[in-house]
């Protein structure tokens, strides 16, 4: 190709280029994509209410779901109650809402819970507590989310929250009309049919049908949260797997952050990676809008 032509095609190209650009630019700003954040806290490490809201704006969600913590402790990662929940979707009620919580074994468990549905709350938790997750406590929980027609967020934790995953079936099956969202480690470590309890955080490639694989497969009622170092990890420890396990699982897992940082984008924001690593696993944009925005409405009443 001699210069002129060279000069000629370069030309041609980059207006093509840049023609085509603008094309899906605009695109992008006709067809934004809709993000529901479905796991946010107040006063996560002390991080103050207004910092929150710029982090929520900056990561770009439309709906963020606040969960509160019991009364005596912050679910082990220092956050506030329900109080401190309610008093922002108040004041912010077209891009907020909030479920409500209380220590599972507490004596006044279910009138504290009772009290904020009554006042606007739209599911339960996150349940992270000391118990069996087939306990009565747990039980007593799910009668009352049948009773408000909300979801329950449970924290699966070893030894630590809601023990005994491997019996978690026998709760889907008693309560078929409540909708759980799973999430945290020993959840997501259970996606991998070969998984060792108590490992956190575990490596490397994954055998499909672990307990978690099989709950979001064989109950209808059972949904993920995608949520925190858990979620991404098991979308990035074995990307083949993950890309098979959320195409599988597409009408049942749902957008979190669980993010404490204080900037809402870049590399030290969870919410942010867990985003930009979920497109590009998944290119299928009917896929990517079931996971970021779809599959929580199914399950959630947000305001019209």
């Amino acid at each position: 190709m001699n210069n002129l032509n060279r000069r000629k095609f370069l030309i041609t190209t980059g207006t093509t280029l840049s023609a085509s650009s603008l094309s899906v630019q605009a695109l992008g700003r006709k067809d934004k994509q809709e993000i529901i954040d479905l796991h946010q806290h107040t006063n996560y490490s002390g991080r103050n209410d207004m910092r929150l809201l710029r982090h929520q704006r900056a990561l770009g969600v439309k709906w963020t779901v606040l969960l509160p913590a019991g009364r005596k402790y912050g679910l082990g990662a220092i956050c506030g109650g329900n109080k401190s929940v309610r008093k922002i979707v108040v004041k912010n009620p077209n891009n907020y809402v909030h479920f409500a919580n209380e220590i599972s074994d507490h004596p006044e468990c279910i009138k504290t819970i009772e009290t904020y549905l009554k006042k606007g709350a739209i599911g339960i938790g996150e349940q992270k507590f000391r118990v069996n997750c087939d306990s009565k406590h747990i039980e007593r929980i799910s009668e009352l989310a049948q009773e408000y027609d909300v979801p329950i967020l449970m924290h699966f934790e070893h030894e630590n929250y809601n023990t005994g995953i491997e019996r978690f079936h026998k709760i889907l099956k008693k309560f078929p009309k409540v909708n759980f969202i799973g999430h945290a480690q020993t959840w997501w470590g259970n996606i991998d049919k070969n998984h060792q309890q108590t490992v956190m955080y575990p490596k490397g490639k994954v055998m499909p049908s672990g307990i978690s694989d099989r709950l979001l497969q064989d109950y209808p009622n059972m949904y993920g949260d995608l949520s925190a170092n858990s979620g991404q990890n098991a979308l990035i420890r074995d990307e083949a797997h993950a890309v098979d396990f959320i195409k599988r699982n597409q009408d049942k897992l749902i957008y979190g952050s669980d993010c404490n940082d204080l900037i809402g984008r870049g590399p030290s924001c969870i919410g942010a990676r867990t985003i930009e690593i979920i497109r590009r696993l998944i290119s299928d944009r009917t896929i990517q809008d079931k996971v970021f925005s779809k599959n929580a409405r199914r399950i959630i009443r947000f305001p019209k």
